[in-house]
């Protein structure tokens, strides 16, 4: 599944942006920071350069100190404006490209990209690297090597302390689910009904809306016990509205990135073999001390981070 083109489909990035503007700035803004001695500053942690990873840099990014990175913005919670109608950056691949550039001594540059545009552009050398929400797929491994970093689906909002309990797909069986119309979390919610039949439960009753949002004012009256969105989109919404107090995200062990959940990778030029060595190294040390977990949790979807940083692991 392209998990992406879903993305597109669905607007959960605009719902949830709709929905949360205020809490954004205040919650979500960036706090990336230079540190003492060298050091960046990222969701509290302090990035040290290691030098034996900046050596494995191609010479014209140790010579330039920077890695040219495109994003498609806004899309909550991976990509977002800090504040709206100015261009400063936030959002958990910002942070997270702090964070490597941190750990390799380098600035990771953010310049907004149409989606549609970003894998052309990379072709092209307009930039090394692309840090936006992209689906490692086998197609874009023909063009460019991918650094996976998160695995992400469609995920459970609940209200706030989850009154309906909630746990999984098999609990909606039988209740009223919002979701958008037209959306792969629709289509997921109908394949769905042969296994509530198959258990001996009831149908879930489906309750299409035009927009995220419309679904989650569906959810706060008590119209229906959950709505099925992308799940970074859903952690998002359950960590920022009404300051965290109006919704939850279900957590199915069985699914952490969320039901039918693709990986999602650092996009690199296949001319850089070396970034992207040193790109998956420095994301495995990341991951190894912490930070990125980190990152994660600051915007509500620590479930969907790797535990490994692996290189093209899409297999379709």
């Amino acid at each position: 599944m392209n998990a992406r083109l879903a993305r597109r489909m669905a607007t959960a990035a605009t719902a949830a942006a709709a929905l949360t503007a205020l809490s954004a700035c205040q919650d979500g803004g960036a706090d990336t920071t230079p540190a003492a001695n060298g050091k960046v500053s990222v969701a509290g942690v302090d990035i040290t350069k290691d030098q034996a990873l900046h050596d494995k840099l191609p010479d014209q990014i140790k010579k330039t100190g920077k890695v040219r990175v495109a994003t498609d913005v806004p899309y909550p919670p991976f990509e977002m404006f800090v504040k709206e109608g100015e261009s400063e950056l936030t959002g958990l691949d910002y942070d997270l490209g702090q964070a490597l550039g941190g750990k390799l001594g380098v600035t990771f540059a953010f310049t907004p990209q149409k989606f549609d545009g970003i894998v052309p552009a990379i072709q092209a050398g307009k930039f090394d690297a692309a840090l936006s929400a992209i689906t490692d797929n086998k197609q874009r491994q023909q063009v460019v090597d991918f650094v996976d970093y998160s695995q992400s689906g469609s995920g459970i909002l609940v209200a706030d302390g989850n009154p309906g309990k909630i746990a999984n797909l098999d609990s909606l069986c039988g209740q009223k689910v919002a979701v958008q119309a037209a959306t792969n979390q629709l289509d997921l919610l109908k394949k769905h009904q042969a296994d509530c039949s198959s258990a001996g439960k009831g149908k879930i009753d489906i309750q299409t809306y035009p927009k995220d949002s419309d679904a989650q004012l569906a959810l706060r009256s008590g119209k229906v016990v959950a709505q099925v969105l992308t799940k970074p989109a859903a952690g998002w919404v359950a960590k920022t509205a009404d300051g965290g107090k109006a919704f939850d995200l279900v957590e199915d062990p069985t699914a952490p990135g969320g039901y039918n959940a693709s990986p999602n990778g650092i996009a690199v030029s296949k001319q850089s073999p070396e970034l992207t060595d040193a790109i998956q190294k420095a994301l495995q040390a990341l991951i190894d001390d912490g930070t990125v977990k980190k990152i994660y949790d600051k915007y509500g979807v620590a479930s969907i981070a790797t535990k490994e940083a692996t290189k093209n692991a899409a297999v379709d």
